[in-house]
């Protein structure tokens, strides 16, 4: 079977949407499906206002349906609302095929912390860009409860996972600072609601790792924070597991791998009461979430690392996987079945993953819609 995944987020962006795609790309051949990406690698790009470090595709409907046709994929799942999700979405439509989305962002309040735009105008765009996808996959419970109560159908499940072999305790500190070390990980931008945790009366030392439009202003105004920059793999995994606490301000994220990392590095977590670290923790004592922040960073200190431990082991990129390729075998095979006379067993075996653009894919956010 193969998969076209369509999406504006894409390397070298370094986000949740991003980590959640390569990890399903990775896993693909492991399901009997070679998937590929349709990016916006190829096209012109520009700038997206307020963050230029992330490039948004100048495509064609005509462009992105020759891409389409190049590939002959069996389905095609648009994961972002940006110019190359709209533009996939228009050729699907014309071209009556069925595909999935996904939502990986609060996307109504993410735009209302950054723009005077009314939530419900966000809301019409989103019902109008997910409402003809066969399924659309969400992370959480409280997700599918929010976008169902704002009219959406056909939610279905995509859970998250973490990395173990990649993300442990370590014995040795990477960190020479003054103790306790409250780290936030994450796109340092307006909507993640960094300042909230910047600004805590705490002890010890504060250290962020992450890049973002909104850095340069924040180290001025908090001189006395760590700012690490973008860290990935290994080096990210050692500073985790050297740090006491993870701080997560966020009020717009849908679910934040960052936790589960966090919790497998044995991190308690204090983040505020909302979707995601509710949904996350759960029945867990990996977590204090409290409306009261700096409550929720000292309380965290006293709690057993074991909690985070336990919980990150229940969350596995190869579960992740199985449920992305459940819904996508659910949605394609009546039309598999058509294909080949039979059933979705009898789909084309595994072909190597590769990316769907020659060289190196360039990422853009996914979050720019332009109308179909």
């Amino acid at each position: 079977m193969r998969l076209l995944i369509a999406t504006d987020a894409w390397r070298p962006q370094i986000n949740g949407v991003v980590r959640s795609l390569e990890r399903i790309v990775e896993a693909g051949p492991h399901f009997g499906v070679t998937p590929q990406v349709l990016s916006p690698e190829g096209f012109r790009q520009i700038g997206l206002p307020s963050y230029p470090d992330i490039r948004i595709a100048l495509a064609t409907r005509r462009a992105v349906a020759r891409r389409i046709a190049e590939f002959g994929p069996d389905h095609i799942h648009i994961a972002t609302e940006g110019p190359i999700g709209w533009l996939t979405r228009a050729v699907c439509l014309v071209q009556k095929r069925a595909f999935t989305t996904s939502y990986h962002t609060r996307f109504p309040q993410y735009v209302a912390a950054r723009w005077p735009i009314p939530e419900s105008w966000s809301y019409r765009f989103l019902r109008r860009f997910h409402g003809p996808a066969a399924a659309v996959m969400v992370s959480t419970a409280s997700v599918e409860d929010e976008l169902r109560s704002h009219g959406f159908e056909k939610i279905v499940r995509w859970g998250r996972g973490v990395d173990l072999g990649v993300f442990h305790p370590r014995p040795a500190s990477v960190l020479d600072l003054p103790r306790p070390i409250f780290l936030s990980v994450g796109r340092v931008a307006v909507e993640k609601n960094l300042e909230a945790f910047l600004s805590l009366r705490l002890p010890g030392s504060k250290v962020v790792v992450g890049d973002g439009p909104a850095r340069a202003d924040l180290q001025r105004a908090f001189p006395d924070v760590i700012f690490m920059g973008t860290r990935e793999g290994e080096e990210l995994a050692a500073i985790y597991a050297s740090s006491d606490v993870f701080v997560f301000p966020s009020l717009t994220d849908t679910f934040g791998i960052v936790l589960l990392e966090a919790a497998a590095s044995g991190l308690p977590v204090a983040a505020f009461p909302v979707q995601g670290p509710s949904d996350v923790f759960a029945g867990s004592e990996a977590a204090v979430l409290h409306e009261d922040l700096r409550h929720a960073a000292m309380t965290a200190l006293r709690l057993p690392r074991e909690a985070g431990l336990a919980l990150a082991a229940r969350n596995s990129w190869h579960g992740s996987a199985g449920q992305f390729y459940g819904h996508i075998r659910r949605v394609a095979k009546p039309a598999l079945a058509l294909q080949d006379g039979g059933s979705l067993e009898n789909a084309s075996p595994p072909r190597s993953v590769t990316a769907f653009a020659s060289g190196r894919d360039v990422a853009a956010p996914g979050r720019a819609g332009l109308p179909a």
